[in-house]
């Protein structure tokens, strides 16, 4: 008897993708140890009536806040418990003045530094995203033009700030003198 050309390629897709023989034969007597001795429970698990999926945008929501978060420092915060924002004394009339950069350390932040460097980071992502948009062939063209520039602005805003935060964090940074 004779196999079909089907049966014929399956058979040997089969025979080129298996595993060696004694790698097999070795991980299958590996495995099937501890269920010698234990048993699987028979579980019969269903999912709750009353449970909902929750839309794409408040998830896209849930995921950008956690992000934002997390770029913030907000771990740091927790942990480190520093200010919200630092003083200065003026070594002129020797006034209190409030700082908002740790200056000279770029491992330490205060709060309101964190929160405002992670919103820049978040805004270039989200410009990174219109401009993902952007590219849809669906859109209108004006409404493709305006997720465009959006997103370009988005980005480089962001960018120019971030850089800006650096250089007022640690004077003389990248700089040619």
């Amino acid at each position: 008897a004779t196999m079909s050309g089907k049966k014929k390629q399956s058979a040997k897709l089969a025979a080129e993708t298996a595993a060696p023989e004694g790698f097999s034969a070795m991980l299958g007597s590996n495995f099937n140890y501890p269920f010698q001795v234990l048993r699987c429970p028979n579980m019969k698990i269903r999912s709750p009536n009353f449970s909902w999926r929750p839309s794409s945008m408040t998830m896209f929501f849930l995921c950008f806040a956690s992000y934002f978060l997390v770029l913030s420092g907000l771990i740091y915060d927790v942990i480190v418990e520093p200010p919200s924002i630092g003083s200065t004394r003026d070594p002129n009339t020797g006034a209190v003045k409030p700082e908002a950069f740790l200056m000279y350390r770029v491992n330490g932040q205060y709060i309101i530094e964190g929160m405002s460097s992670g919103f820049f980071f978040c805004l270039g992502g989200l410009g990174f995203i219109l401009l993902d948009k952007s590219n849809d062939q669906t859109a209108l063209r004006n409404n493709r033009y305006l997720l465009l520039l959006s997103g370009l602005l988005c980005v480089v805003v962001a960018y120019n700030l971030c850089q800006l935060f650096i250089r007022m964090k640690i004077p003389g940074y990248l700089s040619s003198d």
